[in-house]
Order: structure tokens, then sequence, then C-alpha cells
């Protein structure tokens, strides 16, 4: 059922920006340093596999943003296909990494600050100092009282971040790539001096995932979007070839604009506090310097405010599905999801203390990222068999070839985050099921539920067996070398993504939204 009360007030421009603002963040001033750490200059592969891998997956919710349009509709597409049960596990994967990325956002910003407010950041232990982690929980405050005065103020506030956001990041890329003449970084130790595997660990552990995973927005605000089956899918695509763009040039940016003498030290061992400054300094570029600096605290502060929008949204739609309290899911006068937004807050701010800073965090939001888009290509391929009839303004023709090839590639970097990232996240997500059993029999799911989802149980359990015995460079133990890791990971994928297919099948709520679609004609008469 799609919620009443909300406002239909964002525009194509505010909705692509919304994801644009998702994708440029914290990612831009910090992603590509860690992924020269780890790839040296072969980076720029990493963020065009991973940029590439992202855009598959935004394909396929294109086609479900269009024809079916609602707030928090991540977590409502596998309702729709296999249940409860299904839905449960990639909702709770998906709320582990929407609730952490606004305390990031707001820790990368304190991070940054440190060189200009020394003693809120110490560099020695990686974590934050007890003043950080107040100003850290205060703009955490702050990104929930802008959004807490309506969707408008979100819109107004993200547009104008954004486009500063995005033409700073671009103009420097371009600005470096012609004024820099340290062209011969790139060859200097090796196009890929640490080994090709190494690219691939860097989508999953630099921040490139993370960075990408912000083309949710648009889906998660899509029923308070004026045309949304029109503007969505346009959007996620839009944003998405975008972010692409700009941090392509800006990861060749930053490998020509390292100095001579530092590259010379070993990619691995560049530690710039905050690089781009760093290397606008050194280019005698002070005026940019400046800009990168306020740049350094607008980026993630514009990324905090849109997760703080899209997962309230979410919360929002868990409550639909009965694994929250309803209370999570009412509106306030302004018409968007205060209570949820509020939790949301306090989550983030319990979150700061354990953490250990920007890096050691968007490690397990990129896993849990990307294994709560999993379900998007296995919905989509069941909507065409139980959903035949419904609209769908973007009909992707390939779907039956691009929705398996998306599902193979999210797999291969849930795989490639590691096996200490993945051992963690994914056992994680499996403790989130404790909450599901609790819900399993106050709402008096049915066992057909678990039935449909057993696929996924089998897929989570093979990909933790396949990250431990996989290629030591992954942190596994070896008992299967790269790239034959690569093609278990491939061929297990396809195999769980055909059994999930089989698995769906239309579900109470998908037979209600029809019933609901089907009514609106009558009820505009």
């Amino acid at each position: 059922m799609r919620v009443p009360g909300l406002k239909k007030e964002l525009s194509l421009v505010d909705l692509t920006f919304a994801s644009v603002g998702g994708i440029i963040g914290s990612g831009w001033i910090l992603a590509s340093q860690t992924a020269t750490q780890i790839a040296g200059p072969a980076a720029i592969i990493s963020w065009l596999i991973g940029g590439c891998a992202i855009l598959l997956l935004g394909l396929v919710y294109t086609e479900l943003g269009g024809m079916m349009p609602e707030a928090g509709a991540a977590v409502r597409y596998p309702q729709y296909s296999h249940g409860s049960f299904v839905s449960f596990i990639m909702a709770w994967a998906g709320y582990l990494t929407w609730a952490l990325v606004s305390p990031a956002e707001a820790e990368a910003i304190t991070q940054l600050a440190n060189v200009y407010w020394k003693g809120l950041y110490n560099t020695q232990t990686s974590l934050l100092t007890p003043l950080g982690m107040l100003v850290s929980a205060i703009l955490i405050f702050v990104f929930y009282i802008i959004n807490y005065y309506g969707v408008r103020w979100f819109a107004v506030s993200n547009t104008a971040l954004t486009w500063f956001k995005f033409i700073l990041p671009l103009g420097t890329a371009l600005i470096f790539i012609f004024g820099a003449h340290n062209f011969g970084n790139v060859t200097s130790q090796g196009f890929a001096p640490y080994g090709f595997s190494k690219v691939f660990i860097a989508i999953g552990t630099s921040g490139i995932v993370f960075s990408f995973l912000g083309f949710r927005q648009a889906i998660e605000l899509a029923g308070e979007a004026r045309n949304p089956s029109r503007d969505v899918p346009r959007a996620v695509v839009l944003s998405i070839l975008i972010g692409i763009v700009v941090y392509a040039a800006l990861q060749m940016a930053f490998v020509i604009g390292v100095p001579s003498a530092e590259a010379a030290k070993g990619w691995a061992n560049l530690s710039f506090s905050n690089p781009w400054v760093k290397v606008a300094v050194t280019l005698n570029l002070g005026w940019l310097a400046l800009l990168l600096k306020i740049d350094g605290w607008l980026s993630p502060g514009g990324t905090g405010l849109v997760y703080t929008a899209s997962t309230g949204r979410s919360v929002l739609a868990m409550a639909e599905n009965r694994y929250v309290p309803a209370w999570l899911g009412k509106l306030n006068k302004t018409g968007v999801p205060a209570n949820a937004m509020l939790l949301n807050m306090i989550v983030g701010i319990l979150a700061l203390f354990p953490s250990q800073g920007w890096s050691h965090i968007i490690g397990v939001i990129s896993l849990t990222g990307v294994f709560s888009y999993l379900m998007g290509p296995v919905a989509a391929s069941v909507f065409r068999r139980t959903a035949s009839d419904m609209k769908r303004p973007v009909l992707i023709k390939s779907m039956p070839v691009l929705a398996p090839v998306a599902f193979v590639l999210a797999g291969m970097v849930v795989y490639w985050s590691g096996w200490t990232t993945n051992s963690l996240s994914l056992i994680v997500i499996v403790l989130g099921l404790l909450i599901y059993i609790y819900y399993f029999f106050k709402n008096k799911f049915t066992g057909d539920d678990i039935k449909r989802g057993m696929w996924l149980v089998v897929y989570i359990a093979a990909m933790l067996l396949i990250s431990y015995l996989g290629d030591k460079n992954f942190g596994g133990i070896g008992a299967i070398a790269f790239p034959y890791d690569n093609i278990v990971v491939a061929a297990v994928s396809l195999a769980c993504f055909y059994w999930g297919v089989a698995s769906g099948t239309e579900t109470k709520e998908l037979a209600e939204l029809k019933a609901e679609i089907a009514a609106e004609p009558a009820a505009k008469a």
C-alpha cells in the first residue's frame, strides 16, 4: 500500500541532485587517495568497473522505480516478489548501510576539520576525541532538523549544495589534469604496481562502491516526486553517469597531481590528511585549496543530509512491512517520517562511539549496501512473470540478460570486499534474523515466506565459504586461487539468481498493490 500524505514536490532536477548528492560526498575527498594506496594508478580501472557494475544495477531499478514509485521502494520490492523473509533480510542489510552513512559523513567532516581545529581527531589512534564526537553528533542533529521541516526544505538545501559539490570536483579534476605535469606518475612504478587483483579489492574497500551507492536516493524519494514514473528512472541513470565521469576524472587527476617526490615513496605510503588540499598547495593553487577546504565540509554534509532523508523513508517502508513498530511510520505535519528520522539520528550518534575513522566504517557500509541491492535484479525478473500486466513506463528489453549479469557483478563486489569485511557484515546480517523471528510470530507470517527465501540463506552461506577459501589477496586462506575464485563466485551467483527468480510468486502485498492501482482510475472519475 502506498503511503498517503507524502508531499509530491520533487522535480527531475531535485531527484537527480538527490542521487548526485548521495554519490558525491566524502568519497570524492578521501576515496581517490585510498584507492591509489591499494591499486596505484590502476585505481582508475577500479572506478570504471565499480561504476559500470552499479550502473547495471541502476538500470534494473529504473524499471522497478517507474512501475512501483513508493517511499522506501527498495525495501518494498522484495516484499512484493518473495514475501516477508527475503524482504526483511534485504531491509536489514539496507538499514545497516543507510543508518551509518550520516555518522560516516559527519565523521569525515570532523576528521577533515581537525587540520584547522585541533583536538577533534586523534591521528595516532584514528579515533574521534570526545570533542570530535560532540561536533559529529551536532552535525547529525542538524541533518535531522533540516529534514524534519519537510521535503521542500530538503530539496532546496540539497540542490543548492549539490551544484557546488558537482562543479568543484569536476573543475578540480580538469585543473589538475591540465595544470599538473606529473604524467610520469602513471607508469613510474608500473600502472598496477601491486597486481591486478588489487584493482578489484579497491572497488569494495576504498570507498568506490560506497560512493556510487548514493544513486538509490531518487528511488527512495519516489513517493514524493511530481512525476515519479518519468523522472525517477531518468534521475537514477543520470546520477550514475555523472558520478562515473566525475570520479574517473578525479582519480586520474589525483595520480598526476601528486608530487613526483611523494609518488616515488610508493603509492601505499601516501598519507595526506586532506589529499586534495595538499596537492593544490603543492601546485601553488592557494585559491583552489581554500575552496577545497570549504567543500571538505559541504560535500559530506550534503550526503549526510540526503541519507537522513532517504533512510527515514526506508524505515517508513519497514513499518509498512510490519518489521518495526507502526509509530515509526507516522508522518509529521510537513509530511515526513519524523519518528523514523529521530530513531536514525539516535542510532547515528551511538554509532560514533565504536567507529575508528572514515575508512573503517565504509568497508562495512559498502558490502551491506551492495548486498541490499542484490534483490533488484531478482525482483524485476519475478515481476515479468507475476506482474506482467502492470504498466512499465521504462521497459528494459534486455532484462533477461541484464538482470543475471547485474546480480553476478554485485556478488563479485561482495567477494572483492574480502574475508575480514564479509565475515563481519554477512554474519551481522544473519543476526538480524533474531528481530525477524520476533515479528514472524507477532505478525503471524507464514512458513511459505521462509521457503521462498531459502535460496538467499544458501547464497549467504556460500559467499561466506567462498570468501574464506578464496585467494589470499582477498583475505582468504588461498584454497581457491585467483581467478578461479571469481569464476566460482560467478557460477554460484548465477545458480542462486535463477533459484531466487523461480522462488518468486504473486504475494498478498503485490495483489493488493495491483488492486489499488486498478481502482485509481475509478476513484478519479
